[in-house]
């Protein structure tokens, strides 16, 4: 079965059977590790360098620079790949490091009660839009 979204990447799955996942590990030359920390909460966003990218629809990393054309969480941005979080964090480091997006800061260590309510809320609102 192929399912082509909106930004052009096209996932094959075969049915009964669960994902490879040797692609998407060789996007990222099978790095696993960012060179950046990245928290499954961090909100990523494109920088106009980022838009200016020319289409290239096959490129996993053209396709996390229009996906975050909005601002949109790490965790979204794996959920909409359907990969794991590994290559997501590695994918957005690589990005954040050709300065193709920025990475907003989440929350402090001294954030209420009601601000880590509203950013788990606000996560799981955009997995469940996955």
């Amino acid at each position: 079965m192929h399912q082509d979204d909106d930004y052009g990447f096209v996932a094959r799955q075969r049915p009964g059977r669960p994902p490879a996942l040797a692609r998407p590990y060789s996007w990222t030359e099978g790095r696993t590790r960012p060179t950046v920390e990245l928290a499954v909460e961090a909100r990523v966003q494109t920088t106009d360098l980022g838009e200016g990218l020319p289409e290239q629809r096959v490129n996993p990393l053209w396709t996390v620079t229009r996906l975050c054309v909005e601002p949109c969480s790490v965790a979204e941005i794996a959920a909409h790949l359907a990969v794991p979080l590994g290559v997501a964090r590695v994918l957005v480091a690589d990005l954040l490091d050709e300065g193709l997006v920025t990475v907003q800061a989440t929350l402090s260590d001294d954030a209420s009660t009601d601000e880590r309510r509203e950013l788990i809320e606000r996560v799981l609102s955009g997995l469940r839009a996955q």
